[in-house]
Protein backbone atom coordinates (compact mmCIF):
# COMPACT_ATOMS: atom_id res chain seq x y z
CA UNK A 1 0.00 0.00 0.00
CA UNK A 2 1.20 3.41 -1.00
CA UNK A 3 2.62 5.91 1.87
CA UNK A 4 -0.36 8.27 1.61
CA UNK A 5 -2.56 5.23 1.80
CA UNK A 6 -5.48 4.96 -1.35
CA UNK A 7 -8.97 5.32 -0.27
CA UNK A 8 -10.09 2.03 -1.83
CA UNK A 9 -7.80 -0.71 -1.52
CA UNK A 10 -8.09 -4.61 -2.50
CA UNK A 11 -5.85 -7.05 -1.01
CA UNK A 12 -6.25 -9.95 -3.41
CA UNK A 13 -4.85 -12.75 -5.15
CA UNK A 14 -5.22 -12.40 -9.23
CA UNK A 15 -6.33 -16.18 -9.85
CA UNK A 16 -8.79 -16.00 -7.35
CA UNK A 17 -12.46 -16.42 -7.97
CA UNK A 18 -13.35 -14.52 -5.11
CA UNK A 19 -11.17 -10.98 -5.81
CA UNK A 20 -12.11 -11.23 -9.35
CA UNK A 21 -15.86 -10.46 -7.69
CA UNK A 22 -14.44 -7.70 -5.94
CA UNK A 23 -13.20 -6.20 -9.27
CA UNK A 24 -15.92 -6.81 -11.12
CA UNK A 25 -18.22 -5.23 -8.57
CA UNK A 26 -15.67 -2.04 -8.31
CA UNK A 27 -14.82 -1.80 -12.00
CA UNK A 28 -18.65 -1.63 -12.89
CA UNK A 29 -19.46 1.23 -10.17
CA UNK A 30 -16.18 3.09 -11.82
CA UNK A 31 -14.33 2.96 -8.38
CA UNK A 32 -11.07 3.76 -8.18
CA UNK A 33 -8.65 1.39 -6.29
CA UNK A 34 -5.34 0.01 -5.48
CA UNK A 35 -4.93 -3.66 -5.69
CA UNK A 36 -1.93 -5.08 -3.58
CA UNK A 37 -1.07 -8.90 -4.33
CA UNK A 38 -0.88 -11.19 -2.01
CA UNK A 39 1.56 -14.09 -1.55
CA UNK A 40 -0.96 -17.21 -0.24
CA UNK A 41 1.84 -19.19 0.13
CA UNK A 42 3.78 -16.29 2.47
CA UNK A 43 0.87 -14.35 4.00
CA UNK A 44 1.67 -10.89 4.73
CA UNK A 45 1.51 -9.45 7.69
CA UNK A 46 -1.05 -6.64 6.41
CA UNK A 47 -3.41 -9.37 5.24
CA UNK A 48 -3.68 -11.20 9.05
CA UNK A 49 -4.12 -7.52 10.46
CA UNK A 50 -7.05 -6.90 7.95
CA UNK A 51 -8.62 -10.07 8.41
CA UNK A 52 -7.29 -11.68 11.67
CA UNK A 53 -10.51 -14.39 11.75
CA UNK A 54 -9.69 -16.06 8.18
CA UNK A 55 -6.40 -14.72 6.86
CA UNK A 56 -7.99 -14.81 3.48
CA UNK A 57 -8.70 -12.79 0.60
CA UNK A 58 -9.88 -10.66 -0.73
CA UNK A 59 -10.11 -8.05 1.96
CA UNK A 60 -11.46 -4.31 1.02
CA UNK A 61 -9.89 -2.05 3.06
CA UNK A 62 -12.22 1.71 2.94
CA UNK A 63 -10.60 4.42 4.60
CA UNK A 64 -8.82 2.20 6.27
CA UNK A 65 -12.01 0.03 7.43
CA UNK A 66 -11.67 -3.45 6.20
CA UNK A 67 -14.31 -5.71 4.85
CA UNK A 68 -13.20 -9.39 4.40
CA UNK A 69 -15.60 -12.49 2.66
CA UNK A 70 -16.23 -11.80 -1.14
CA UNK A 71 -20.47 -11.62 -1.18
CA UNK A 72 -20.45 -8.82 2.24
CA UNK A 73 -17.95 -7.46 0.52
CA UNK A 74 -19.92 -6.86 -3.26
CA UNK A 75 -23.11 -5.91 -1.09
CA UNK A 76 -20.83 -2.98 1.18
CA UNK A 77 -19.93 -1.80 -2.33
CA UNK A 78 -23.58 -1.55 -3.30
CA UNK A 79 -24.55 0.04 -0.05
CA UNK A 80 -21.24 2.58 0.11
CA UNK A 81 -21.06 3.54 -3.58
CA UNK A 82 -24.81 4.17 -3.84
CA UNK A 83 -24.54 5.37 -7.82
CA UNK A 84 -26.26 2.76 -11.05
CA UNK A 85 -26.09 0.22 -11.69
CA UNK A 86 -27.39 -1.01 -8.72
CA UNK A 87 -25.96 -4.72 -8.20
CA UNK A 88 -28.88 -5.67 -5.95
CA UNK A 89 -32.54 -4.38 -6.49
CA UNK A 90 -34.55 -2.60 -4.70
CA UNK A 91 -37.74 -5.29 -3.82
CA UNK A 92 -36.83 -6.85 -0.57
CA UNK A 93 -38.23 -10.35 -1.83
CA UNK A 94 -35.98 -9.92 -5.28
CA UNK A 95 -33.13 -9.32 -3.20
CA UNK A 96 -33.86 -12.36 -0.71
CA UNK A 97 -33.69 -14.84 -4.06
CA UNK A 98 -30.93 -13.28 -5.51
CA UNK A 99 -28.93 -13.69 -2.02
CA UNK A 100 -30.35 -17.04 -1.37
CA UNK A 101 -29.05 -18.31 -5.00
CA UNK A 102 -25.85 -16.56 -4.36
CA UNK A 103 -25.16 -18.55 -1.53
CA UNK A 104 -26.07 -22.04 -2.81
CA UNK A 105 -23.82 -21.14 -5.96
CA UNK A 106 -20.96 -20.18 -3.20
CA UNK A 107 -21.92 -23.33 -0.82
CA UNK A 108 -23.33 -25.95 -3.06
CA UNK A 109 -21.63 -25.39 -6.70
CA UNK A 110 -17.95 -23.50 -6.54
CA UNK A 111 -16.05 -25.65 -4.05
CA UNK A 112 -17.82 -28.96 -5.16
CA UNK A 113 -16.77 -27.99 -8.75
CA UNK A 114 -13.06 -27.65 -7.32
CA UNK A 115 -11.81 -29.48 -4.61
CA UNK A 116 -13.56 -32.90 -3.90
CA UNK A 117 -13.56 -33.53 -7.62
CA UNK A 118 -9.71 -32.76 -8.01
CA UNK A 119 -8.55 -34.48 -4.92
CA UNK A 120 -10.58 -37.87 -5.60
CA UNK A 121 -10.34 -40.24 -8.04
CA UNK A 122 -11.90 -43.39 -9.65
CA UNK A 123 -15.47 -44.48 -8.90
CA UNK A 124 -15.26 -41.63 -6.10
CA UNK A 125 -14.51 -38.90 -8.85
CA UNK A 126 -17.29 -39.93 -10.71
CA UNK A 127 -19.75 -39.80 -7.31
CA UNK A 128 -18.31 -36.32 -6.54
CA UNK A 129 -18.64 -35.12 -10.47
CA UNK A 130 -22.24 -36.36 -10.09
CA UNK A 131 -23.26 -34.84 -7.20
CA UNK A 132 -21.62 -31.38 -8.49
CA UNK A 133 -23.73 -32.00 -11.74
CA UNK A 134 -26.52 -32.40 -10.45
CA UNK A 135 -25.73 -28.80 -7.76
CA UNK A 136 -25.89 -27.59 -11.08
CA UNK A 137 -28.77 -28.57 -12.79
CA UNK A 138 -30.76 -27.43 -9.51
CA UNK A 139 -29.04 -24.23 -9.68
CA UNK A 140 -29.93 -23.77 -13.50
CA UNK A 141 -33.73 -24.59 -12.89
CA UNK A 142 -34.05 -22.64 -10.18
CA UNK A 143 -32.60 -19.25 -11.62
CA UNK A 144 -35.14 -19.70 -14.67
CA UNK A 145 -37.80 -20.22 -12.52
CA UNK A 146 -37.24 -17.49 -10.39
CA UNK A 147 -35.94 -14.73 -12.44
CA UNK A 148 -37.77 -15.90 -16.19
CA UNK A 149 -37.22 -12.01 -17.19
CA UNK A 150 -33.44 -11.84 -17.09
CA UNK A 151 -32.34 -11.44 -20.35
CA UNK A 152 -29.19 -11.82 -20.92
CA UNK A 153 -27.85 -10.27 -16.95
CA UNK A 154 -30.09 -9.24 -14.62
CA UNK A 155 -29.52 -5.50 -14.87
CA UNK A 156 -30.35 -6.09 -18.51
CA UNK A 157 -27.50 -5.06 -20.22
CA UNK A 158 -25.53 -4.49 -16.83
CA UNK A 159 -24.27 -7.53 -14.60
CA UNK A 160 -26.10 -7.54 -11.54
CA UNK A 161 -25.08 -9.12 -7.89
CA UNK A 162 -26.11 -12.86 -9.25
CA UNK A 163 -24.06 -12.06 -12.45
CA UNK A 164 -21.10 -10.61 -10.97
CA UNK A 165 -20.98 -13.47 -8.51
CA UNK A 166 -20.91 -16.16 -11.30
CA UNK A 167 -18.94 -14.25 -14.03
CA UNK A 168 -15.95 -14.22 -11.39
CA UNK A 169 -16.07 -18.36 -11.91
CA UNK A 170 -17.03 -18.29 -15.63
CA UNK A 171 -13.31 -18.66 -17.00
CA UNK A 172 -12.17 -20.99 -14.86
CA UNK A 173 -14.54 -24.38 -15.70
CA UNK A 174 -12.60 -24.32 -19.06
CA UNK A 175 -9.21 -24.04 -17.52
CA UNK A 176 -10.20 -26.79 -14.78
CA UNK A 177 -11.15 -29.12 -17.68
CA UNK A 178 -8.05 -28.11 -20.04
CA UNK A 179 -5.53 -28.22 -16.75
CA UNK A 180 -6.57 -31.68 -15.09
CA UNK A 181 -8.42 -33.41 -17.84
CA UNK A 182 -11.91 -32.63 -16.03
CA UNK A 183 -15.12 -32.70 -17.92
CA UNK A 184 -17.96 -31.09 -15.89
CA UNK A 185 -20.29 -31.18 -19.50
CA UNK A 186 -21.55 -28.01 -19.11
CA UNK A 187 -22.82 -28.40 -22.58
CA UNK A 188 -25.65 -30.81 -20.72
CA UNK A 189 -27.13 -27.43 -18.96
CA UNK A 190 -27.51 -25.13 -21.85
CA UNK A 191 -29.40 -22.14 -19.99
CA UNK A 192 -26.25 -22.10 -17.82
CA UNK A 193 -23.66 -22.29 -20.34
CA UNK A 194 -25.45 -19.49 -22.77
CA UNK A 195 -25.14 -17.38 -19.12
CA UNK A 196 -21.60 -18.09 -19.00
CA UNK A 197 -21.09 -17.62 -22.87
CA UNK A 198 -22.42 -14.06 -21.84
CA UNK A 199 -20.73 -12.94 -18.99
CA UNK A 200 -17.48 -14.09 -20.57
CA UNK A 201 -18.73 -11.47 -23.51
CA UNK A 202 -19.24 -8.55 -21.29
CA UNK A 203 -16.50 -6.35 -22.27
CA UNK A 204 -15.89 -5.28 -18.44
CA UNK A 205 -15.75 -9.38 -17.52
CA UNK A 206 -13.21 -9.63 -20.48
CA UNK A 207 -11.33 -6.59 -19.23
CA UNK A 208 -11.13 -7.90 -15.64
CA UNK A 209 -10.58 -11.90 -15.69
CA UNK A 210 -6.89 -13.35 -16.11
CA UNK A 211 -6.08 -14.66 -19.35
CA UNK A 212 -7.06 -18.60 -20.06
CA UNK A 213 -3.55 -19.94 -20.48
CA UNK A 214 -2.46 -18.09 -17.51
CA UNK A 215 -4.96 -20.11 -15.43
CA UNK A 216 -4.19 -23.37 -16.92
CA UNK A 217 -0.97 -22.62 -16.19
CA UNK A 218 -1.29 -22.27 -12.14
CA UNK A 219 -3.87 -24.98 -11.81
CA UNK A 220 -1.23 -27.55 -13.29
CA UNK A 221 1.36 -26.03 -11.25
CA UNK A 222 -0.63 -25.82 -7.79
CA UNK A 223 -2.83 -29.06 -8.65
CA UNK A 224 -0.80 -31.72 -10.89
CA UNK A 225 1.57 -32.87 -8.54
CA UNK A 226 -1.35 -33.33 -5.77
CA UNK A 227 -3.49 -35.39 -8.15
Amino acid sequence: MEEQGSEVVLIGFWASTYCHRVELALNIKGIPYEFVEEDLSNKSDLLIQYNPVHKKVPVLVHKGKAIAESLVILEYIDDCWDNTPKLLPQDPHERAKIRFWANFYDQKVLLPSTYPIIYSEGEEREKTMAEFRELLRMFEEGIKKDFPTRKPFFNGEDLGFLDVTVAANSCMYRAFEEALALDYELNNYPAFLSWLNALKGCPVVKETLPPHDKLVAIIRKMFLKQT
